[in-house]
């Protein structure tokens, strides 16, 4: 069971209704990481802004999944995980790219240069000058890199969301909110 309340449009804060109906018109389903995010409007809203401004991004979905799938990997947010492992197949990755970028790797060359970066900087919190070169030879450009930093950002935030609140994976039972539904 979750530490935090997950909330639906019905029991959540005021100030984060609309921001979750907005969720629920263009996704059907509300994750439950919204949902348990959803307890602090601020933190709703800011996460949903932040999401919104990467959608406009010059990423590629795949590469957005393998970055999301590295972060999801580090924290060991199993609803992570689950969501982006799906949203990768769906974006055309194969089972063992999937496995690798849970790593931070890939058997694209191109896409590898940037994920070790990514890694050195999520694990060693500051990415050595020649994993910089090494991604910028590969074919990324400044905008990209930056971008990737941004995902890894807002990916990290959901990741430590789940843990910390060991927010079960979506479509397992969750009684406050199967009661909520009710």
């Amino acid at each position: 069971m979750s530490r935090f309340q997950i909330h639906d449009d019905l029991t959540a804060p005021e100030g984060s209704v609309p921001v979750l109906r907005g969720a629920l018109s263009t996704g059907g389903q509300l994750p439950n990481f919204l949902g348990a995010l959803a307890g602090s409007p601020a933190a709703l809203r800011g996460y949903a802004r932040f999401r919104s401004e990467l959608r406009h991004g010059h990423l590629e979905l795949h590469t957005l999944e393998r970055i999301a799938l590295g972060v999801a990997e580090h924290y060991g947010s199993a609803p992570g995980l689950a969501m982006h492992a799906r949203a990768a197949r769906a974006a055309g990755l194969g089972l063992d790219e999937i496995e690798l970028a849970r790593d931070f790797g890939s058997a694209d060359e191109r896409e590898a240069a940037l994920l070790r970066y990514l890694r050195a900087l999520v694990v060693d919190g500051r990415p050595p000058m020649h994993l910089h070169e090494e991604a910028r030879e590969a074919g990324w450009h400044d905008e990209e890199i930056l971008e990737a930093i941004a995902i890894v950002a807002l990916e990290s935030l959901a990741a430590m969301v789940n843990v910390a609140g060991e927010v079960p994976v979506d479509g397992s039972v969750e009684q406050s909110r199967t009661l909520a539904a009710a």
